[in-house]
């Protein structure tokens, strides 16, 4: 029975707990975070929980360990290791991955996310049948990993029937957003109790009191200082000493109170603190090889230390770390050695290695290799961090200088990859001092730039990335490439408010370093050199290269370092004027960052999907595209500008939205130095107010963009509203100025797109039978690419000047077609300016009234859309990082909102509800 004398005073803390398992039974989850300092009776609130929930719920809990930190996973292991056979039931992808975390499998490292999700689903199928009720005591002290995997299984807890309940002493970033219970002290008439409780022979008056006032309530400190006290003290010559943390005074109580045990019982119950899985049975045989008989555990028992049944526990977590800090360096020494003996080699080889290294003192080749080792294995199961603190913990034992240096760059990268740049630097500041390798010198250059690139993003950063790049040349090629690339992504970043002699001087850099185009068709070599053109020599001379580079990374099987560049490659293709090629790389990208659950890249290719979407007039896709975006943002914590919900806004005409984004998109942009964020707000705008028939707001917005068309990109494609606004507007030498522009950036293209769209804003700024045939060339060139809103655009701008022109009958037909089309993509204010232009020349169309469906909440329209796409509820969850249950649940919740009884019947629904809210 779970000891009730700290849970006087608790009885909110408690009702809070038993609602969140009562939802799980009703099949609805939650997540709560029970922080407090040491002793402030978080166990023993979780012992209630535990022991009334039973009866009812699954309940699964774990208690992490200190010693365990650095073991990647260990305490995903501890809490569903005997679950993990639920995982045959999930996705391939999901199941690997977890499978791989826990050991079971060898594969390529999986996505931490993939992971998370994989943990989601076996919770859900442990839940399926009464709810499933998960405490995790002492989660401060979880490995990164584990970690990571619960933070993310807690955030997107839905209706699973999962109660999770995480103890902690403070709630860490990782679990800052989650629902928090704080456990203060206990006032003063329950601390009173539980003193009279703790000491029955009764304490002076002021010794209760000053006891309770510096313990501040804490119920342990209250029931274990007393122990350490002296029947002097106790009558009232105590004064306790301030000197000491509160948790430090409770662990010298601890101490005090074992002190008496006999040697071998304070040894044992060192082992078992060292050893925090729980065994039995490495218990006993770890304490047979230190030769530790039945005496040593019944002194233990007696002493009310620690209890051995199917587990081995402590009576509470402060007991175990009081024993370990407790003991000499010698003794931990003599006791990790004891675990190493007995622990696996085949099954748990992570953990021996770890012990192997606590009983080492002297540098030790063979403990020094076990533990690199080690961290080779972390790596493949996604543990980054683990694998850094191995590496470390392997450079402080190996004995050779070389060896060494090698162990701490390889340490270091591991700790920059889990985004701790601080600890790479001052791993890499130990290397220093050691003779190495010339190669190892280039390497541990090239951490220090990315490091401090991370840290600082400055001008430094740039120079240094190159400077690492250049002294790879000759020593790893491959790499030197990878760090070029880096160097120019960092100088190109800020666009027109970086360092343009920085972005030159990289570029030259690399038009040295690489072979000329003719030379390769390696995929990474054609668009670095391609880019480096870009920017030196313009558009014109990199035409060749660029789109070699796309057929390559469009014909090559890209290998994993490929998806990183593919951002280059989409970049040449919108350069290019290129949206088949664009769409296929997208879509590749999209596809091998889905399956190899490279989350990170994941939202810069939806991105470009999205624009690709866009263009090609599907707004109900771009706007999935950007709901997925903005849920892996949620999850992962990138802060991506919303540019795709800033298109969205402007080309579905609602102003109010496109505005507010935008002044956020500048301010953003200009604080962060990104010259990209201007030209997608310009852009976005100038789109917005020409939909909008605000042609001189258009104008305003867009003649921003004209000394910076070289930069190709949303620069050069803000040229056509700027031709189309001004003409509007009267302003027809700058319309000039803006098509020339345009031309010099289309004509060497040669494109479908590019000289549709080229014909299209001349026919604007000529007259009679040229314009006209012009605007039909341009029609006829944008329908072979199947490009629906430049379609639908074109022929609005035709129907505009036949109608200027008297020709009514002929404009209406255009403008019939440009309002359909334009419907249809869901580009609403160009589709009121065709409807507006139509009532000019003499026509009115029937305009349906827009739907009043009930409002659905931002997960379920989330649902709803990807559901009216075909995809399975496991495909769903896949996409929203929620589990099929979740999903199951929001669509019953679209069915009844929205009136309708099956998938098939989401089409028309949504796109009623899409109408509505996309008025402006």
């Amino acid at each position: 029975m779970p000891d009730i004398a700290p849970l006087r005073g608790r009885r909110d803390e408690l009702a809070q707990l038993h609602t969140l398992v009562d939802r799980a039974r009703a099949g609805r989850s939650g997540a709560l975070v029970v922080s407090g300092e040491a002793g402030i009776g978080k166990t023993a609130l979780l012992d209630h929980l535990t022991a009334q929930a039973a009866p009812h719920v699954r309940t699964e809990r774990i208690v992490a360990s200190q010693s365990e930190m650095e073991l990647a996973y260990a305490g995903l292991q501890q809490l569903c290791g005997h679950m993990v056979g639920s995982a045959a039931r999930l996705p391939t992808p999901q199941q690997e991955a977890i499978e791989v975390a826990l050991g079971l499998c060898s594969a390529p490292a999986p996505s931490p996310f993939l992971v998370g999700l994989a943990l989601l689903g076996v919770l859900t199928e442990a839940a399926e049948d009464r709810g499933l009720l998960c405490v995790v005591d002492d989660a401060q002290w979880l490995d990164q990993a584990s970690a990571r995997a619960l933070a993310f299984v807690a955030r997107r807890l839905d209706a699973e029937g999962i109660a999770l309940v995480l103890a902690m002493r403070e709630a860490d970033e990782a679990f800052a957003r989650l629902t928090p219970m704080r456990i203060e002290g206990l006032g003063h008439e329950d601390a009173c109790e539980l003193l009279r409780l703790a000491v029955p022979g009764g304490l002076d008056r002021r010794v209760r009191d000053q006891l309770i006032a510096e313990t501040r309530g804490n119920p342990l400190a209250l029931r274990e200082l007393p122990r350490a006290l002296s029947p002097a003290q106790i009558a009232g010559g105590f004064s306790l000493t301030g000197s000491l943390p509160l948790e430090s005074r409770i662990e010298q109580s601890l101490v005090v109170q074992l002190a008496p045990l006999p040697e071998p019982a304070r040894l044992l119950l060192l082992l078992a603190a060292a050893e925090p899985t729980g065994d039995p049975g490495l218990l006993w045989r770890a304490s047979a090889v230190l030769g530790l008989g039945p005496a040593a555990f019944d002194a233990a028992k007696d002493a009310d230390a620690f209890t051995v049944g199917t587990r081995v526990g402590f009576r509470h977590p402060l007991v175990r770390s009081a024993v370990y800090r407790a003991a000499s360096p010698s003794d931990r020494r003599r006791v990790h050695a004891a675990l190493a003996d007995v622990t696996s080699a085949e099954y748990d080889p992570d953990r021996r290695a770890w012990h192997r290294a606590g009983a080492t003192l002297e540098p030790d080749e063979d403990v020094a290799a076990d533990l690199e080792r080690s961290a080779v294995r972390a790596r493949t199961r996604g543990g980054a961090a683990a694998a850094g603190a191995f590496l470390e913990r392997a450079a402080e034992l190996t004995p050779s200088p070389f060896r060494r240096g090698q162990r701490l760059i390889a340490a270091a990268e591991a700790k920059h990859d889990v985004g701790a740049p601080t600890e790479a630097l001052r791993l890499l500041e130990s290397a220093r001092a050691l003779p190495l390798t010339p190669l190892q010198e280039a390497l541990a250059a090239r951490m220090r730039a990315r490091a401090g690139y991370a840290l600082r993003r400055d001008r430094s950063g740039v120079q240094n990335l190159l400077a690492a790049a250049q002294g790879l040349e000759g020593l790893d090629p491959v790499l030197a490439r990878d760090t070029y690339i880096e160097a120019l992504a960092a100088a190109t970043y800020g666009g027109r408010l970086g360092d343009a002699e920085q972005v030159t001087a990289v570029a030259k850099a690399i038009l040295a370093a690489t072979p000329a185009a003719e030379e390769t068709d390696r995929a990474r070599d054609l668009i670095l050199r391609g880019q480096a053109l870009l920017a030196t020599e313009g558009q014109e001379a990199a035409l060749t290269t660029l789109r070699r580079a796309q057929r390559a990374f469009l014909e090559q099987a890209p290998d994993f370092l490929e998806l990183h560049w593919m951002w280059f490659a989409s970049r040449a293709a919108q350069d290019l004027w290129d949206p088949a090629g664009l769409r296929a790389l997208a879509e590749r990208q999209v596809e091998l960052a889905r399956s190899e659950g490279v989350v990170t890249v994941l939202p810069i290719a939806l991105s470009l999907l999205m624009l690709v979407q866009l263009t090609q007039g599907d707004l109900d896709a771009a706007e999935a595209s950007c709901d997925e975006i903005d849920i892996i943002k949620e999850v992962t914590g990138n802060p991506l500008p919303q540019y795709g919900r800033l298109l969205l806004a402007a080309y579905r005409g609602q102003a109010e939205a496109a505005e507010r984004s935008a002044e956020r998109i500048r301010a953003d942009g200009r604080a962060r130095g990104e010259g990209y964020a201007l030209s997608a707000a310009n852009f976005s705008e100038a789109v917005l107010y020409n939909g909008l028939g605000r042609f001189a707001d258009a104008v305003a917005c867009a003649w921003r963009e004209l000394p910076y068309t070289h930069e190709l990109n949303l620069a050069m494609r803000t040229l056509l509203e700027l031709v189309e606004a001004a003409v509007h507007t009267g302003e027809y030498a700058l319309a000039e100025q803006a098509l020339e522009q345009l031309a010099d950036v289309t004509r060497p293209v040669g494109t479908n797109y590019a000289l549709g769209l080229l014909a299209m804003a001349e026919a604007q700024l000529r007259s009679g039978d040229e314009s006209e045939d012009l605007f039909r060339e341009a029609i006829k060139r944008l329908e072979q690419e199947r490009i629906s809103i430049w379609v639908g655009r074109c022929r609005l701008l035709y129907g505009e000047a036949l109608n200027r022109q008297g020709r009514s009958t002929d404009a209406r037909e255009q403008l019939r077609t440009a309002h359909k089309v334009l419907s249809a993509c869901g580009v609403h204010g160009f589709a009121q300016r065709a409807a507006d232009e139509l009532k000019a020349c003499g026509e009115t169309l029937r305009v349906h009234a827009r739907a009043s469906a009930a409002q659905l909440t931002e997960q379920e329209l989330n649902v709803a859309r990807l559901a009216r796409e075909g995809l399975t509820n496991r495909e769903i969850g896949a996409r929203l990082f929620i589990s099929a249950h979740t999903v199951e649940y929001h669509l019953r919740k679209v069915f009844v909102k929205l009136g309708i009884k099956r998938r098939t019947e989401l089409q028309s629904a949504l796109a009623g509800l899409t109408l509505a809210a996309s008025s402006p």
